[in-house]
């Protein structure tokens, strides 16, 4: 398969896994910190990933796509963590974040993992924030448990990738591929001309391009490799047809252009994924790539600051409420 069949499978959600086709052993590289438990959490009940929680008030849970660790929402919790208790995730394996002890079943275990920490924790409907893998996350538990869930912002992110060229493609239809990926992940690093192009695919500035290769070399290639996967072989397509909430669809297509993307041909593979999700609005950032809440930031703060007052409003008690026009 030539690099640029590759990446045209892949757009628009699946671009974070350009990133991991450069992965060094996470081994060789000086890991980071995990992130800090909340102190009324118990870590080890959910050994597939932590959680940081800033701020107070209606809670929002964070999840970020592949490779990322929690950080890559550092600014996005600055902006809400007056208004709203923060609960950032980091999934185990990812940007420096230590290796899960075992793959099997990985995205099915986050998504039980999570939905126990939202009981346990007492959470009363969260809203969720989640890009790319995060979105799809979202939608994974909105869709298995919609009583739970609170409204989803999803940033870049569809309910089954693998079907972005094929509609009609199964999810037993995408295993040879997602099989393929799998094993690719594994064969060590592409050329640093190469990653350099794959990265700047999925986010416009240089010095933000650096940090995200930088969690990308620092992920552990077997769970990187096993999440993408379970990704590739999960059709949410129906499942959502179940979400309660109203979602806010956030969508990228300008770093796609080169594969002959347009605004118009992205939207549409967005709105057939989203047919069946009853309450839901599909906004397109005119300039922003995979990275929206980087690369489009202050479009990302104003759709879903209007969103998150409108269905997730902040306690009334909480300091500092964002001011922004509704859309």
């Amino acid at each position: 398969m030539t690099m640029k069949r590759f990446a045209t499978l892949l757009r628009p959600i699946c671009a974070a896994l350009l990133l991991t086709a450069a992965l060094a052993p996470a081994a060789t590289l000086a890991a980071q910190p995990a992130a800090a438990a909340h102190a009324a959490d118990n870590p080890a009940a959910h050994p597939n990933f932590t959680v940081r929680v800033v701020g107070k008030g209606q809670p929002v849970l964070l999840i970020p796509g592949l490779t990322c660790p929690g950080a890559v929402w550092d600014e996005t919790v600055a902006r809400y963590q007056q208004q709203y208790q923060c609960h950032i995730v980091s999934l185990a394996g990812f940007g420096g974040e230590a290796a899960p002890a075992s793959t099997d079943n990985l995205l099915l275990n986050v998504r039980d993992q999570l939905l126990t920490y939202i009981k346990t924790q007492k959470l009363q409907r969260p809203a969720i924030i989640g890009h790319s893998l995060g979105g799809f996350m979202a939608l994974w538990l909105s869709a298995t448990q919609p009583e739970a869930i609170g409204p989803l912002v999803i940033v870049d992110s569809l309910p089954f990738m693998s079907a972005i060229q094929n509609p009609n493609l199964t999810a037993e239809m995408a295993k040879p591929m997602a099989e393929g990926m799998r094993q690719q992940m594994s064969r060590g690093p592409m050329p640093a001309a190469q990653q350099r192009q794959m990265v700047a695919s999925m986010i416009t500035d240089t010095a933000r391009q650096t940090v995200a290769a930088r969690w990308g070399r620092l992920s552990h290639p077997a769970t990187v490799g096993q999440a993408m996967y379970d990704m590739s072989t999960t059709d949410l397509r129906q499942d959502i047809a179940r979400i309660q909430q109203p979602v806010l669809v956030l969508g990228a297509w300008a770093g796609y252009k080169q594969f002959g993307s347009t605004k118009e041909s992205t939207r549409a593979i967005f709105e057939q994924q989203y047919t069946k999700l009853p309450q839901h609005r599909i906004e397109m950032s005119e300039a922003g790539r995979h990275f929206l809440m980087w690369d489009d930031q202050q479009w990302f703060f104003a759709q879903t600051d209007a969103f998150l007052q409108q269905y997730a409003p902040a306690k009334a008690k909480a300091k500092n409420p964002a001011r922004t026009k509704n859309s």
